[in-house]
């Protein structure tokens, strides 16, 4: 593991204010970062439920068309649990969340002294987002920030686009990877005059290793030439992996972080979350150069290995200050956290590629 120069805990549910009376707020996570002017802003998941209990029934939250949260009371005896986060609807096979989230947005100047305050809501809207809106990423390419997320509903888990100006009115512009499909990211700047995005294909039907791949657009909203780039090999990265940040360009190509999960050996238990790094041609991101053989983050601080689901640390931002990476995360599904990694010490943990990725 790549030792951390620092762990800071940022936000934690009890400094979020739920979005409506007789919720609580469970988690505020995988924050989306970018720097607006002599700003930062944070766009941040946050997932609540209903503080009401009733004995013998599971308050399953969701969010209708018409942007109101309600909860459907589902008999504990006709569901099975998966993990802390998915319920079974034991009748129909159905899959759903036991909380909702929606997206709050912070500022905080960079002077030292700059404190986070709280400045905008995007609530979940229409049929693909009923079970909430999760994990989103930002993109700032030209004079617009492209913001990526997960939408939730009764469909499956989408990758949708939002884009903003002054990340304070959002424009939304519905799917752009069907069901089921998650951690989007979009590179900074066209290559060879197309636009460039990872993503995460979740098949159902399991034919390879976990994958991360890769595609291309001319317009953002509509994507081809799909193709694998990176498989899970080691046992850390086994039952998944998914992109982290967006990439950043540096000397040595685009370097990406992404997290890998390990499967668990209890059942209802989520397998351990950890980071790595892939460094990408800089002309050609289709071309892996070098990845981490071992995670070069795992949770070990308090904030991170205890939580909603334990031992969970999952980078959805990135900035490079001199040799200083700073990665925004999410710990434990709870709280966020930011890290820093020194850039060399990254690199030399990597090793270059020397095997099929397929």
């Amino acid at each position: 593991m790549t030792q951390r120069l620092r762990a800071t805990l940022l936000l934690q549910p009890s400094d979020i204010n739920p979005s409506q009376s007789g919720w609580e707020v469970v988690g505020v996570m995988n924050p989306a970062v970018t720097i607006q002017g002599n700003d930062a802003v944070m766009l941040a998941r946050v997932a609540e439920t209903t503080l009401e209990q009733r004995h013998g029934w599971t308050p399953l939250p969701r969010w209708g068309c018409d942007s109101t949260a309600t909860v459907d009371w589902v008999c504990d005896e006709d569901l099975q649990k998966i993990d802390a986060r998915v319920v079974m609807v034991s009748k129909t096979g159905n899959l759903r969340l036991t909380s909702v989230s929606h997206f709050q947005a912070w500022r905080r100047s960079l002077e030292p002294e700059g404190r986070w305050k709280a400045v905008a809501l995007v609530l979940p809207s229409g049929a693909t987002e009923d079970y909430g809106i999760e994990d989103p990423r930002i993109t700032k390419i030209d004079d617009t920030y492209w913001i990526t997320y997960v939408s939730v509903s009764k469909f499956g888990a989408c990758t949708a686009l939002m884009s903003s100006r002054d990340l304070i009115a959002f424009e939304r512009h519905g799917i752009i990877f069907p069901s089921e499909n998650k951690d989007v990211v979009l590179f900074p700047e066209k290559i060879d005059g197309e636009l460039v995005a990872l993503h995460r294909p979740n098949p159902r039907s399991q034919f390879s290793r976990p994958q991360i791949w890769i595609a291309r657009s001319s317009n953002m909203i509509d994507w081809g030439r799909h193709e694998p780039l990176f498989c899970g090999s080691e046992s850390w990265e086994g039952d998944r992996v998914g992109s982290g940040p967006p990439p950043i360009l540096i000397d040595e190509g685009w370097l990406l972080l992404y997290h890998g999960s390990e499967s668990s050996t209890v059942a209802g238990k989520v397998g351990r979350y950890t980071a790595g790094a892939i460094l990408l041609d800089r002309y050609d991101p289709s071309r892996v150069i070098a990845r981490s053989q071992r995670p070069i983050m795992v949770p070990t601080a308090d904030f991170e290995t205890c939580g909603f689901v334990p031992n969970v640390v999952f980078p959805t931002a990135m900035f490079l200050q001199g040799d200083v990476l700073q990665v925004y995360y999410g710990a434990a599904d709870r709280c966020v956290g930011m890290a820093e990694f020194s850039k060399q010490a990254v690199l030399e943990s990597m090793a270059p590629r020397t095997q099929s990725l397929i």
